[in-house]
């Protein structure tokens, strides 16, 4: 009887997905900020992008290397999809540093990656409380002189699933493509 256990329990194990982020599946906490289309601000919630795989990444445009680095997997991961996948997908660059990024700039920035990438701000009330819900940070790390200064932030890439769910998380180590890329696969079978 203990050996028949045992040999079920290995396999519903080798039955589970495995996955090449951290994972995390739990619901992920629905935001709200502002965006930039068609010349206007315009209002963008995650639950906009239900049905879809959202990769998300918390940064600011005047990053000099880390979030330039993160987008740069996102977009050779958007382009290691097949063309249906791709439709199935929304990159979402979240913008922790309002005074200098406002919507239309963060979507600037993000649409230089890719096209179809969508950049969002907010004011730092909201995006405390958002960061706070996606275990991440932010603070202005170097005063500099007006507007030269440098915003310490998490470098993670955010996984969710179409129905919601914060799937995964990758952090700088874990932020390859074709991993990435493979994982977006099996969110979306």
């Amino acid at each position: 009887m203990k050996s028949l256990f045992i040999l079920l329990v290995l396999f519903l194990f080798s039955c589970e997905e495995k996955y090449n982020g951290i994972i995390k599946d739990e619901p992920a906490e629905n935001f709200c900020l502002t965006g930039w289309r068609e010349g206007k601000e315009k209002e963008v919630c995650l639950e906009d992008f239900r049905g879809k795989v959202v990769l998300m990444f918390f940064g600011y445009t005047h990053c000099p290397d880390v979030c330039p680095t993160a987008l740069q997997v996102l977009k050779k991961t958007v382009e290691l999809l097949k063309p249906e996948e791709r439709k199935r997908v929304q990159v979402l660059f979240v913008s922790v540093d309002p005074e200098r990024d406002k919507p239309e700039i963060a979507q600037k920035y993000a649409e230089f990656f890719d096209p179809s990438f969508i950049g969002v701000t907010g004011p730092h009330e909201k995006l405390r409380k958002i960061t706070k819900a996606y275990f991440a940070f932010y603070r202005k790390a170097d005063q500099g002189s007006g507007n030269n200064y440098l915003v310490d932030h998490t470098a993670y890439i955010y996984l969710i699933d179409p129905s919601g769910k914060l799937k995964l998380i990758y952090p700088s180590r874990k932020q390859k493509p074709e991993l990435i890329a493979e994982d977006v696969r099996k969110v979306l079978r």
